[in-house]
């Protein structure tokens, strides 16, 4: 089992930053896969950022240019959101896949105000 604990969400004003960390607990040895997902009010859940263990990432085209991934060790992932807008407002998860089994944190959430 894999626990997944999110922090760093908040409210912050349009163009601001917020860092999103997540550690990961547990049976982390064999984690391939980590990420960042988000579920905005009335929106189906969508992939915002994700490392493998090699260290390659990928972005959603909404937020690439603003927001950095990153991985310090087998065990946390920051999620780096320079100039933030309104539309990404959502609760953001952690998302951890191991040895074919997934795993999700409890969401944070963050708030963009206009």
């Amino acid at each position: 089992q894999v626990q997944l604990v999110e922090s760093g969400g908040g409210l912050v004003q349009a163009g601001g930053s917020l860092r999103l960390s997540c550690v990961a607990s547990g049976s982390t040895v064999g984690i391939v896969t980590m990420a960042w997902y988000r579920q905005a009010p009335g929106k189906q859940r969508e992939l915002v950022a994700r490392i493998f263990s090699v260290g390659s990432t990928n972005y959603a085209d909404s937020v690439k240019g603003r927001f950095t991934i990153s991985r310090d060790n087998a065990n946390t992932v920051y999620l780096q959101m320079n100039s933030l807008k309104p539309g990404d407002t959502a609760v953001y998860y952690c998302y951890a896949n191991r040895i074919g089994l997934q795993y999700w944190g409890q969401g944070t959430q963050v708030t963009v105000s206009s």
